[in-house]
């Protein structure tokens, strides 16, 4: 313990690597699955519970009426990503199989990331429920607008039919336990904050079983066995600089755009998501069911490697705060 303290690691980004691996030599499937998943579903709707228990209704009004950066987080999510993905399709032919450079353009029509979103933007010190507001509508808005980006970007004649139970599920699992924990919010409100280990514990515990069932997932289905190394390798390239350009753009137009610093952490961590738990569900009424794997394993690697990246950089953040707010004062 005394040498990895002094090592510069993370520490849960070594929590996140032992996932992998652990998912890699002990993937879950079957019944096991699906009872995980509703595990995993249950810890982000206390995540969500929690967060709402903490927060006043004050903070959450001014979250909700926070334009500009909804705006922002929109036009990143539908409109940015769409273009770079257009910028990065130039390149693609002769690089990747045709299949996998439209799954990119799938993956840069996809709306934003719920939980690990608002994960992120509370371990960094941002602003929560404007994070909380902007990943919901992303999502909301994304059963509407992913369709009929897909018909325009990748140029297919499908009207793009999509599911009003995945809408349904957003607000079940996501927006009733924030509206009960803002319910009970002035019986326990005090408690929870007193006790805020507890959010940080579930914030993590949420992340960490998204990424072990994602790679489970992937092992079982036996994607990686599909592809050659060069077309893994291109692709996480791919992804790896898609990722890179739309954080760089995000931090340099929140701070261009005089946004304070826990408005800028909702932006970046909201703006360059894209979310594997509609994306999957999409594909399957999108494309044809034999396109499927290979539609979407561009976004299983986005989805783990955005993961890794942004949870050094909440990191980060939180490690700059104390000096920022003391710099402040």
């Amino acid at each position: 313990m005394t040498l990895l303290q002094r090592l510069p690691i993370d520490r849960f980004l070594l929590m996140l690597i032992a996932t992998v691996i652990l998912a890699a030599l002990l993937p879950i499937d079957g019944e096991a699955a699906d009872a995980f998943g509703w595990l995993t579903k249950l810890a982000i709707a206390l995540l969500f519970f929690l967060h709402g228990a903490r927060l006043s209704p004050r903070t959450v009004i001014q979250g909700m009426t926070h334009w500009r950066l909804h705006l922002v987080i929109l036009a990143c999510t539908f409109a940015l990503f769409p273009l770079l993905g257009l910028l990065i399709g130039l390149f693609a032919p002769g690089l990747l199989p045709p299949a996998l450079a439209m799954g990119i353009l799938f993956l840069c029509v996809l709306p934003s990331t719920v939980q690990s979103s608002i994960a992120f933007t509370s371990m960094a010190g941002g602003n929560v429920p404007a994070a909380i507001c902007a990943a919901s509508a992303s999502n909301i808005l994304g059963m509407f607008l992913t369709p009929l980006l897909v018909s325009v970007v990748m140029a297919t004649g499908d009207d793009g039919g999509f599911r009003l139970e995945a809408m349904g599920a957003i607000l079940l699992q996501l927006l009733a336990p924030f509206l009960l924990g803002q319910v009970l919010q002035r019986r326990i409100g005090d408690w929870v904050r007193r006790n805020k280990s507890w959010l940080g514990v579930v914030d993590r515990g949420s992340i960490l079983m998204v990424v072990y069932l994602a790679f489970s997932e992937a092992m079982v289905a036996g994607l990686w066995q599909r592809l050659s190394a060069s077309d893994l390798a291109v692709m996480v390239v791919a992804d790896c600089l898609l990722l890179a350009c739309v954080l760089g753009i995000t931090i340099a137009a929140s701070r261009r755009l005089g946004f304070s610093r826990d408005d800028e952490i909702a932006i970046v961590f909201c703006g360059s998501k894209k979310s594997l738990a509609s994306g999957v569900p999409m594909a399957n009424v999108l494309f044809p069911p034999q396109t499927i794997g290979t539609m979407i394993l561009p976004l299983m690697l986005f989805h783990q490697i955005q993961l890794f990246v942004c949870a050094v950089l909440a990191r980060r953040y939180a490690r700059q705060a104390p000096a920022s707010d003391a710099a402040s004062s």
